[in-house]
């Protein structure tokens, strides 16, 4: 299957609804306004491709850069891969939601996710706290480095709220996560999320975001969901 028969179908699945959700949250033309689920038979057909992978994601359209995430390769992709696909991803739903999830299933995740969080920069800060967010929600426990993720922790409360708006949103989802999903730091997490207070992320136009990871986390206590891990994290 090729660029423009993929293009073609998932045009044919897009809704104007869709479309306009997602500029409202910060895409740009072009976008068809396909929703994810809608891609599941395109992607089970095609299975991986990453020559058309790199294709579908230089055209700079939101639903065909999305689409390139789901059927990558993520472990034949290079660190020079993902430091292109990051000077691409325009906005959060990409740098979060597409490159993030991607380098989350990549032998290198963790090392190019640390490189980002260095950086500074708003998307790259926000795409390596994601990472960590769909790595600590797959992976067992003892894949982790205990001590390396309550140094981050301990970053968290220091920076957060003086950080850059969506690097706000990944950290705070960042210990919301280990609380959840990384049972050796569930009780740090707490109290570091409960010391953070409300974080509150401006959003343009949009109303203000409040977020507080300390009363999610003590829902999903209250659920028994602590210790939740899922089995994929791509569509």
């Amino acid at each position: 299957m090729d660029l423009l028969t993929v293009s073609h179908e998932l045009e044919t699945l897009s809704k104007e609804r869709l479309k306009k959700m997602y500029i409202a949250n910060g895409a740009h033309e072009p976008v068809f306004g396909c929703a994810t689920g809608a891609m599941k038979p395109l992607s089970k057909q095609i299975k991986k491709n990453q020559p058309l992978v790199e294709e579908l994601y230089a055209t700079g359209n939101y639903d065909l850069m999305y689409f390139a995430g789901v059927i990558a390769d993520a472990e034949a992709m290079t660190e020079a891969d993902f430091d292109r696909w990051m000077n691409q991803a325009y906005f959060y739903m990409l740098s979060d939601f597409v490159v993030a999830v991607t380098l989350s299933e990549s032998p290198i995740a963790q090392s190019v996710a640390d490189k980002w969080i260095a950086s500074g920069e708003e998307l790259r800060v926000s795409a390596g706290y994601s990472c960590y967010c769909w790595l600590l929600g797959r992976l067992k426990d003892d894949q982790f480095d205990t001590e390396k993720l309550l140094l981050m922790l301990d970053e968290v409360a220091k920076g957060i709220h003086a950080a850059p708006e969506r690097a706000k949103a990944s950290m705070n989802n960042f210990v919301y996560t280990v609380g959840l999903s990384y049972k050796p730091l569930h009780d740090r997490a707490l109290k570091i999320a409960n010391e953070i207070g409300e974080v509150t992320v401006l959003r343009g136009k949009k109303k203000p975001q409040i977020l507080d990871a300390y009363a999610s986390i003590l829902k999903e206590v209250e659920r028994g969901r602590v210790g939740f891990k899922r089995r994929y994290v791509r569509c």
